[in-house]
């Protein structure tokens, strides 16, 4: 085969050859690449130039080592070439500029290791290396950051290649698929699940039906049928899948196929060590002990032969019993029911308990079973079968000829193959059964428009011992190879042939001949199904006939030296050796018939279902099973054979290729997408990277062989942009071209193409011109450097000196100064001194004279002071002494006075209530009794004590007798101690002088004492001040810690009551999001169902008319795709495509509203039979009663409104005498007003009631008066007969006929009147009885008198019940006023005389305030009504109150020209702004200037609903959305403002005040217009990101704002060319341009400032975190240019902020976290000491966001360097320390803040706003 290609070497030869020819010498430091047999490649460095001719290498390895490297002497060809530094780390592998194997080697070495990256392009191929641990790159925020972007924009990830395949299939209508292939263990599952996650979340169904959750449900059934544990993975898929997901028209899943390959059955009956059978197993082992799995008589997975020969049942960190619940809950969703589970469970029991079934030998040619073994019997009782039967059929078969049967024993081991061949089958069955009916649950019955396949396929393998799996798998690897190269020559060929460049043909290794020699005619597959026919085939035969077929004439085909029941094949990956042994066994697939047909007799329903016929087995995709099971095509079998015996027949290797050739025939119809996942190690370790096994790899899965063809072509490509701005420092005149050789690149339309190498030599060039350019550039600022520093020493000695001598002449001044001074001083001094002897003198001459003049002048005082003032104070205290008395006496007396007084007062009011009081009587009488009880005790007592009083006084005077004489001996005795005392007296004087010696010095003692004390006094005062003191100060800065502590504890208080205010009202906003979300979706639904309705009465209607049937089912159908192309969709998802709650709320919506339908049916009903019983009833009287009850019903209202306002005003004059204390709970006025304020709620409540039935009476009436309204009247002579009786009454003077008794009497009158004439036959019509009108002036007048008369008996009638509703009430007061005046007399009784006065004056207090509060209400009341009538005085006497009236009838018109056909832009410009909120606002003021309910509520509804509809109408266009929140908020602000709530009228005018709102509190609408604005402002925030989202990225990343500094990295530009080209290249001015476009837009709509602001800020924090999260996406973009370019955009932004005033809206604190992302670009990354610096300057930066930043930084220079793996480790350390670590990585862009609508009062004045006639409101007048 040939193909394009401009060479015809191989990429080696290519390589090496290019090399020798363009670079015959190779010079020093040149680092290339050598083979190594552990690192297969190593890193070497020239350290001698290399000469065309020489024989071997001078090179230095990385470790320093220096050695010889020896050429290959036949070819010379030199060692591959290293790519620059630069280049290393590529997104795609073709972009590096050498492309060999080293090369790609090492490009995913470092991008695995040092970056932590998995996932690398290599062309249309994405290699997935797998890390062996959680990644968070597989979030909702990744899917949403890759959905709609190119591939080639993003980094490479398995949703790029996702986004891909579903974006190919909307634009192409063309089916795609995604093939994943490698070893077991390199994530194939896991990347195919991640594949499919995609798609079902980005196909827009997730939130309305549950088809994708199906789909992923399916996994965990398939891995625990199909996945096994290895010994290279724990969870290793043993089959191959493809599963096809289906889409709708409008590309959302609907529903999957599955289909299978190659189930690797022996595993069921053989592990290898280290090994699991199938997961399914061990779950059902683990889960023995549960109550539902006790019939299964299970036990451990050690106990049974199948799940214990590999000696590891158990997989750490897996739970198996976990993981059955898990697989349990993925059958439930799929609908497969309890008991189908069990019966599946049953069978999985079953086949562990045939494995341990022992079989013995009987001889040497038979085996046999011992009876009742337990095994058996539990698996026969699980199957449903008869022990004896299948004991026998295990240990025996059948052999037919052509007149005989036979049965023959088997021998054991004959015997236990069968029993595996027969467990295998069994499992296979089942195994099939499985995927049946998943694929049943997954389908659906909605047309397929499209399918995106994943093909989870296993990848080439070999392994020591390769047998029939390993050959089929290989086989399967040579057909998708083969796929594989086609469609990448097929690629390469529509790039070349688009960009015309010139290519030619050549040869390439195809795998063509390796395919036809296994699947062609006498190939492989057809000996061995040859050999299986044959009665005695054996694998030694098939052998040797494969020998004599191919060994010499095929060259792919080999024999094995040593062996002679093997073969080897060379496959495009390497060579395999295959053992013979088993082949032909593993192809028959033979199972025992008999058993089959025991097991098909069975009574287990679900074993019988399992083994029916293939028809009927087969699954409704035609899927494959596995190795060993039965392929099931959609072929028809032949009728003539019978059907089982073909299926026997049929061999497993022809239903293999058969399969495979399906497969490829799917594959080959749909576009190809290819996924090849790696596996790093074999043991299992995190981001461990072993090369020979990645080279390995590479090999066998045709990466290297991308690479080979792009490297055998130009595999470097620019665009011409790119190009110029990246090497146009290369540009002069004289050297403009560098390639002498014009093959090294070609022009094409939009690219320039280079060969390989070209880019790594114009990076050379480049690198050496930047090189020369900052050596010279160093060279002029070092010289500027030296000069300034010369110059700033030079200037510095100047100075130094300046600075020296004048500090030599200062010192000489000071000196002179200095001695000058001194002389003064002294002179100075010595004056002083003189001065001062003489002042002493001086002032002791004064001091003697002073002395003694005092003493002359004392000594003449004392003699006057004792003669005259003496006597004078004398007589002046008398006086006033006396006076003092008497007013004393004065005072006493009257203060005894007044006391008595009152007193006597008290008493006489005491007797008084006690003589009035029957129970004083009582009383009084039983304390007399009580009195005289207890004198006669006193009495009694008083004796008793008298008589011991007697008694002791005897006693006392017998003591006194005896005292007596012993006081006269003792006074004997002291005269002589007398005597004694006289002769002592003489030794007292001399002991007297003793004690005055020592008293002396005592004293003296003394006072040292206390001068020592006084010290210790002073000094422990001065202590204790000093303490106190410290104290005080310690107490002071305890407080001020306190303060500050409180304050900051308030603040943190503070902030968290924001943050969670800002969190709830984020929740209320979302929730708010979806219930628009679910009305706008009944809304749809209702539409396209009231559609459906229309078109089937309209068949019908066609078919009523004659016409044929199937005529009008297409009619219908036709009229179905034309009116609504979807409307099948429609129908289906309203019984199971929209979500299971929303169908709920719907239905019970439905009932409530089919209930209110029939109640208000019934009662309509009702209604109709009353009026039916009264036929005739005039009109006129329904008119009056209806104006009677319209009367009561405005008079309730306004009573009801009143009630609500007293109630108010109780509670908050209760509320304030609780703050002041007076009112506290338990006084007589918090009683009061507690009374007061139930029997205003229970009046309140009962109001409401009577509101509510006379609203019912009066709609009811209403609608009988529509209904039985006749016009039949012939009443004169009964009208002038009641006109006279009433002019009777009136001139009657009689005292029983006053006014209301006379008006009653003509109303009665007139009734009875028309009464009897209603009964009477219709008369004709007046009109027609007289032609001259007198009837029906006469008639006119009698309704005249009719509404008069009943006005008058409403006015009294009011009266009346005013008088009696007010009597009653006084009535009621004084009830109370009674029983609480007995209650405090009946406690007053009982209380002592004191106590009861003071209840007296507590009780009188206590009604003197209820008095005051009474009067206190009456006088607010009636400012209340003065107030409101001077309002109604001043709106008579003004012209225009700021209404608007219309009629009820052009309501709908007002709506349809104010909202729903009114163009926003024509009202922006010419009118002011807000003015539909305005005219809205003046209508509804009308409204409740007439107190209109109905009208106020249909006004606001049909408000509110048109808003909403123009809104869904045209929500995609910004100044529509805009101006209608514009105008809600205004309309918001009206309510508010014209509300009459004070808090809203501080800034109203008085004529503003004036225009309040008076009847209706519409509070309950504010919230729902509130959250009517929150809708529209959500809708405004997704427009504008609508808007945005296209421009931020090319603006704020892509675009060079400042040309030259971002200089293009050398890439390969190998974009997929099925990507969607770019629509237009937006700039940072585009985005600015835009935001400005809003910001006008929201001014001349008149939107709130402090909404712009909320706006603005959503903007930027859109804007920051796109382009922060593409940033963290791409690996491109991470370098210290774009960093500086960030910067520049992010103040370019913040200039916009401050041009427009909005700095302080909070919008540049978004744009936070990537001004730190841009910083972290730039700043130097080396050391411990930069680490602390990015820490403390990334704040706002999650760690996980600065490691993925540091890890995609990439030098777009040679002189800038790589982040270390070192520096990353410790910022991660680091950075937990300053903020709590995060594993978020993106940030939320769909994240809206919560929105708040701060009040905004308006200045305009309603009445001066002019309605322009441009918007046709005619119809409204202006009152």
């Amino acid at each position: 085969m040939s193909c394009y290609l401009l060479s015809i070497f191989c990429p080696v030869t290519v390589t090496c050859l290019y090399l020798t020819i363009v670079f015959p010498s190779v010079s020093q430091c040149a680092r290339v690449w050598i083979p190594d047999a552990e690192e297969v490649w190593k890193s070497a460095e020239l350290t001698k130039d290399y000469k065309n001719g020489d024989a071997s290498l001078l090179l230095m390895l990385e470790d320093g080592t220096n050695i010889e490297h020896k050429l290959d002497p036949k070819t010379k060809n030199l060692p591959y070439l290293r790519n620059p530094d630069i280049l290393v780390g590529e997104n795609d592998l073709t972009a590096l500029s050498y492309l060999h194997e080293p090369a790609v080697l090492h490009n995913l070495k470092v991008r695995f290791i040092d970056s932590k990256l998995i996932y690398t392009y290599c062309g249309i191929v994405l290699v997935a290396i797998n890390p062996y641990e959680t990644l968070p790159i597989y979030g909702t925020d990744i899917i949403n950051a890759y959905s709609g972007q190119n591939m080639g924009d993003m980094d490479p990830h398995i949703f790029a290649v996702a986004e891909e395949a579903y974006k190919q299939m909307a634009r192409d209508e063309r089916n795609q698929s995604i093939i994943v292939s490698g070893e077991s263990g390199a994530g194939k599952t896991v990347s195919a699940k991640y594949a499919m996650r995609y798609f079902a979340t980005v196909s827009g169904s997730a939130s309305e039906a549950n088809v994708e959750e199906k789909v992923l449900a399916s996994n965990p059934i398939m891995e625990a049928i199909g996945n096994a544990k290895t010994t290279r993975n724990d969870n290793s898929s043993r089959f191959g899948k493809y599963i096809e997901i289906g889409f709708d028209n409008r590309y959302r899943i609907i529903g999957a196929n599955m289909r299978t390959y190659l189930l690797e059955k022996s595993r069921v009956v053989f592990q290898a060590d280290e090994e699991r059978n199938y997961h399914i197993f061990y779950q059902l082992c683990a889960s023995s002990h549960l109550p539902e799995f006790k019939t299964l008589k299970l036990s451990s997975a050690n106990d049974f032969l199948y799940t214990r020969q590999g000696r590891s049942p158990v997989i750490d960190g897996v739970d198996d019993t976990k993981e059955l619940c898990t697989t349990r809950n993925a059958f439930t969703l799929l609908g497969i029911n309890e008991s189908y589970q069990m019966g599946l469970f049953q069978v999985l029991a079953a086949i562990l308990h045939l494995g341990n079934v022992e079989i013995k030998d009987r001889d040497s040619d038979s085996s046999l079973i011992p009876p009742n073994n337990r095994h058996l019997t539990a698996f026969c009782d699980l199957v449903g079968v008869t022990y004896q039967d299948m004991a026998q059929w295990l240990c025996h078969r059948k052999l037919k000829t052509a007149t005989e049967t036979y049965i023959k024993p088997l021998p054991r081991l004959q015997a236990t193959n069968a029993r595996d061949a027969l467990s295998k089958h069994i499992y296979a069955k089942l195994f099939n059964w499985i995927v049946e009916h998943v694929n049943k649950a997954l389908i659906t019955n909605v047309k397929q428009h499209s399918f995106i396949g994943v093909l989870d396929i296993y990848g080439f393998e070999t392994f020591e011992i390769n047998s029939f799996e390993q050959f089929c798998i290989n086989y399967a690897n040579e057909k998708l190879q083969q796929q594989f190269n086609m469609h990448v020559f097929k690629l390469e060929q529509e790039e070349y042939m688009k960009e015309q460049i010139p290519w030619t043909l050549i040869d390439f290794y195809d795998n063509q001949p390796c395919i036809n020699l296994i699947e062609a005619k006498m190939g492989i597959l057809d000996l061995l199904d040859e050999e299986c026919k044959m009665p005695k085939g054996t694998d030694d035969s098939w052998a040797q006939k494969l020998y004599n077929t191919h060994l010499k004439t095929c060259s792919l085909f080999e024999k094995p030296r040593m062996s002679n029941r093997a073969f080897i094949i060379q496959h495009f990956a390497d060579k395999v050796e295959y053992q013979c042994e088993g082949f032909l066994e593993k192809n028959k697939d033979t199972v025992n018939e008999e058993q089959i047909n025991v097991l098909k007799a069975s009574k287990f329903d679900l074993l019988v279902e399992l083994f029916q016929d293939e028809e009927k087995a087969t699954s409704p995709t035609g899927q494959v099973p596995g190795t060993g099971g039965r392929t099931r095509l959609s072929i028809k079998p032949d009728k003539g054979r019978d059907k089982s015996s073909k299926e026997h027949k049929k061999t497993v290797g022809c239903q293999f290729r058969n399969s495979l050739q399906m497969l490829m025939e799917t594959l080959n119809a749909t576009t190809p997408h290819y996924v090849r996942c790696i596996k790093p190690n074999d043991f299992k370790l995190a981001f461990s990277f072993d090369p020979k096994r990645a080279v390995q790899q590479l090999r066998a899965c045709g990466v290297l062989e991308t690479i080979r063809i792009s490297a055998a072509g130009f595999p470097s490509r620019w665009t011409y942009q790119e190009f110029f701005s990246r090497y146009r420092v290369l540009m002069k005149q004289k050297d403009y071209n560098h390639f002498k050789d014009q093959d090294k690149y070609q022009f094409g339309k939009t690219k320039i193409f280079f060969r390989a190498g070209q880019v790594a030599y114009l990076e050379k060039l480049r690198a050496d011109k930047l090189r020369a350019a900052c050596i010279r550039i160093q060279k002029t600022i070092r010289c500027w450097l030296a000069r300034k520093k010369y110059l700033r020493k030079r200037s510095a000695a100047i100075t130094i000196q300046r600075f020296t001598r004048g500090y030599q002449a200062r010192c000489l001044a000071k000196f002179m100064r200095r001695t000058q001074a001194a002389t003064i001083i002294q002179k100075y001094q010595r004056m002083y001194v003189e001065r001062k002897r003489y002042r002493q003198k001086q002032a002791a001459a004064l001091a003697m004279q002073t002395i003694l003049r005092a003493y002359m002048a004392r000594q003449k005082y004392q003699l006057l002071r004792e003669h005259k003032a003496v006597i004078i104070q004398k007589h002046i205290r008398g006086w006033l002494a006396r006076c003092w008395y008497k007013r004393c006496l004065y005072s006493i007396v009257y203060l005894q006075c007044c006391i008595r007084r009152m007193r006597a007062r008290r008493e006489l009011k005491k007797l008084k209530i006690e003589a009035r009081s029957v129970e004083h009587f009582k009383k009084l009488n039983k304390g007399m009794e009580n009195k005289i009880m207890q004198l006669q005790r006193k009495i009694d007592e008083q004796n008793k004590e008298n008589r011991s009083i007697s008694e002791r006084l005897i006693g006392l005077e017998n003591s006194y007798s005896t005292e007596s004489e012993r006081m006269r001996s003792e006074l004997s005795r002291l005269r002589g101690v007398e005597e004694d005392a006289k002769n002592k007296s003489n030794q007292v004087v001399s002991l007297q002088d003793e004690l005055e010696r020592l008293r002396k010095e005592l004293s003296a003692t003394q006072q040292e004492k206390k001068t020592i004390e006084d010290w210790a006094q002073t000094y422990r005062d001065e202590m204790e001040k000093m303490v106190s003191e410290l104290k005080d100060q310690n107490g002071m800065l305890k407080t001020e810690k306190d303060d500050l502590n409180r304050l900051i504890q308030e603040q943190k208080e503070t902030q968290q009551l924001e943050t969670d205010l800002n969190e709830e009202r984020s929740r209320y906003q979302n929730l708010l999001t979806e219930h628009l979300r679910l009305e706008e979706k009944y809304d749809d639904l209702k539409e396209e169902m009231e559609k459906s309705r229309h078109m089937v009465s309209t068949v019908k209607m066609v078919a009523k008319h004659g016409v044929n049937h199937n005529l009008s089912c297409g009619l219908f159908f036709f009229l179905l795709g034309k009116c609504s192309p979807n409307i099948y969709h429609v129908m289906q998802d309203v019984t199971r495509g929209i979500d299971t709650s929303l169908t709920l709320k719907l239905q019970k919506r439905l009932t409530e509203l089919e209930q209110e339908k029939q109640s208000l049916r019934n009662e309509l009903e009702n209604k109709e039979e009353q009026n039916v019983k009264i036929p005739n009833r005039p009109p006129f009287i329904v008119t009056i009663t209806l104006s009677v009850f319209t009367s009561q019903r405005q008079e309730l209202e306004s009573e009801n409104k009143k009630l609500k306002h007293d109630l108010a005003e109780m509670r908050q004059s209760l509320l304030g005498d609780a703050a002041t204390g007076a009112g506290a709970p338990g006084s007589p006025a918090y009683k009061v007003l507690l009374d007061q304020l139930n029997a205003s709620c229970e009046e309140l409540e009962v109001r409401k009631e009577e509101v509510l039935i006379l609203r019912s009476q009066l709609v009811s009436q209403k609608e009988a008066m529509h209904h039985k309204v006749k016009t039949a009247f012939n009443v004169l002579g009964l009208i002038l007969s009641a006109i006279s009786i009433c002019s009777f009454t009136s001139s009657c003077t009689s005292p029983p006929f006053t006014q209301p008794s006379r008006i009653f009497f003509c109303y009665c009158v007139v009734h009875v009147a028309l009464c009897c004439v209603s009964v009477r036959s219709a008369a004709p019509d007046f009109h027609k009885l007289n032609e001259d009108g007198e009837l029906w002036l006469v008639n006119q007048g009698l309704k005249e008198t009719i509404r008069l008369l009943e006005h008058q008996l409403q006015t009294q009638r009011r009266s009346y019940d005013n008088e009696v509703e007010a009597l009653r009430g006084e009535l009621q007061n004084v009830k109370e006023e009674n029983n609480r005046q007995q209650q405090l007399l009946a406690q007053n009784l009982q209380l002592p005389p004191e106590a009861r006065i003071e209840a007296s004056l507590q009780h009188e207090i206590t009604r003197l305030t209820n008095e005051n509060l009474d009067l206190m209400e009456q006088l607010e009341k009636q400012d209340r009504t003065i107030r409101k009538l001077k309002k109604q005085a001043v709106c008579m006497e003004k012209d225009f109150q700021g209404m608007l009236e219309y009629k009820k009838e052009d309501e709908l018109k007002l709506v349809k020209n104010l909202i729903l056909e009114l163009k926003p832009r024509g009202v922006a410009v010419n009118l002011i702004p807000g003015l539909p909120a305005y005219i809205l606002f003046m209508c509804l003021r009308h409204a409740d200037y007439v107190n209109d309910d109905q009208k106020v509520r249909t006004l606001l509804t049909s408000t509110i609903n048109s808003i909403k509809k123009i809104l869904k109408k045209r929500g995609d266009d910004f100044e529509t959305v805009s101006f209608w929140l514009a105008n809600t908020c205004r309309f918001l602000h009206c309510l508010k403002q014209y509300s009459g709530d004070e808090a809203f009228m501080k800034h109203n005018t008085s004529r503003q005040n004036e225009h309040s709102l008076s009847n209706f509190d519409l509070a309950e609408y504010r919230q729902v217009i509130s959250d009517l604005a929150i809708q529209i402002y959500q809708q405004l925030i997704k427009c504008m990101e609508n808007i945005l989202q296209p421009m931020i990225v090319s603006g704020m990343l892509e675009h060079e704002t400042i040309q030259g500094v971002s200089g293009v990295k050398p890439t390969g530009l190998r974009k997929r060319t099925s990507s969607i080209a770019d629509e237009g290249t937006y700039t940072l001015d585009s985005i600015l341009r835009q935001l400005s476009a809003f910001h006008s837009t929201m001014c001349q709509h008149g939107t709130d400032p402090e909404l712009i602001k909320q706006v603005v800020k959503q903007q930027f924090y859109i804007i920051g975190a796109v382009t922060l999260n593409n940033l963290l996406l791409r690996k491109d973009m991470c370098s210290w240019s774009k960093g500086m370019q960030i910067r520049y955009n992010v103040s370019q932004l913040e200039e916009w902020l401050r041009d427009k005033g909005l700095m302080t809206c909070g919008a540049k604190e978004t744009l936070e976290p990537l001004i730190q992302a841009a910083q972290l670009l730039q700043v130097k990354k080396k050391t411990d000491e930069d680490a602390e610096a990015i820490c403390s300057m990334c704040q706002a930066l999650t760690t996980a966001q600065i490691v993925k930043v540091l890890n995609l930084y990439t030098p777009v220079n040679e002189f800038e360097e790589r982040v270390s793996v070192a520096f990353i480790r410790t910022i991660q350390v680091l950075h937990s320390r300053y903020i709590n670590t995060s594993p978020q990585l993106l940030m939320d862009t769909k994240m809206i803040y919560p929105v708040t609508f701060p009040f905004n009062p308006s200045s305009l004045a309603l009445e001066t706003i002019q309605i322009p006639s441009s918007l046709n409101l005619g119809f409204l007048t202006r009152v």
